[in-house]
């Protein structure tokens, strides 16, 4: 009930009710209506930035599961990621050495993505960083994975195809042990018997009788066979998987370009053609177009022993026979 104000008046001894007046009564109504008003607000402020409602709450409960869920993917992924790393480290030093294939180099196992910013969508959130970053690892990790994959691909096709690959790689001596006179030189710098200069010998040379047979060290195909102002009458067999042989100075060929042949064929006689100084043949073995020691290719037919034997003479410092 809204009191009732009274003025006294001392002339007449008496009391009269005090109207209030108009614009006095609404701005108490405005100031009332503007505080409440103010109060209403600033209530709504309080309870928007410093009260969470329930809805909030769960918003952020799954905000740290979200967090929580992303620490333990990455971690995952680093698990997974070092799992991969043993897997490539034993595909190149194992695997691929095995089959004699080249390894797979880092930079193309870890090759980044280049070009448009592929993660921008990405940005701009609370959490950008970390969201980016996991996505940017398991990019890395599956292309990673589709690398190792294709490699395993090609080491199955290897695989298969072991038994021709062995049956074509350089495994025998071109001259039989025991039509041979003597190992006369071996791979390394030797004395040029007709240049007399210290060169370059590229292959090791076998002494036998003119007339000798030579036969191919390895399943593969003639890819020539004629004569060399050098090498004389002089053959050269395609093996596959990177191999090619030379047989040089012979004094017949017994083949010609083009013929498939298998390991032991004949394909020559020894002879003393071309840049020679005394009947022999001159062999050489060559992987990926490089020259290599031929000494490490006669497994096939040598001992333990024979091949120390063989290896100390072919060390031995001398004078080739071309």
């Amino acid at each position: 009930m809204a009191k009732v104000k009274y003025h006294y008046n001392p002339e007449t001894l008496s009391y009269s009710k005090i109207k209030p007046k108009k614009g006095m009564l609404i701005r108490n109504i405005v100031l009332i209506v503007t505080a409440v008003l103010l109060t209403g607000f600033l209530g709504y402020v309080v309870l928007v930035n410093f009260v969470e409602s329930p809805k909030e709450k769960e918003m952020a409960r799954e905000l740290e599961n979200m967090k929580l869920h992303y620490e333990l993917l990455s971690k995952r992924a680093d698990q997974h990621a070092n799992r991969l790393a043993e897997l490539e480290e034993r595909d190149n030093t194992i695997y691929r050495q095995f089959f004699e294939a080249a390894p797979v180099p880092n930079e193309v196992r870890k090759a980044g993505f280049g070009g448009i910013n592929r993660y921008k969508s990405l940005e701009g959130f609370d959490n950008s960083k970390m969201i980016m970053d996991l996505t940017k690892q398991m990019d890395v990790l599956s292309k990673r994975i589709v690398v190792q994959s294709k490699s395993l691909d090609e080491i199955v096709k290897m695989a298969e195809n072991k038994e021709e690959m062995l049956a074509s790689i350089p495994a025998i001596q071109p001259v039989k042990k025991e039509e041979l006179t003597r190992m006369a030189s071996g791979y390394g710098m030797r004395m040029h018997p007709i240049l007399k200069i210290r060169k370059m010998h590229e292959g090791m040379d076998f002494t036998a009788k003119k007339g000798t047979p030579i036969y191919a060290t390895g399943n593969g195909v003639v890819a020539r066979a004629d004569r060399s102002p050098t090498f004389g009458n002089v053959v050269y067999i395609d093996h596959g998987y990177g191999y090619r042989t030379v047989y040089a100075h012979m004094s017949k060929i017994a083949t010609r370009k083009g013929k498939r042949v298998k390991r032991g064929d004949i394909i020559g006689y020894v002879g003393s053609t071309g840049r020679s100084v005394s009947p022999h043949l001159h062999y050489e073995v060559h992987k990926n177009g490089h020259p290599v020691n031929p000494i490490y290719y006669y497994y096939g037919n040598l001992t333990p022993e024979e091949f120390v034997d063989m290896q100390k003479a072919a060390e031995q410092e001398g004078q080739s026979l071309d």
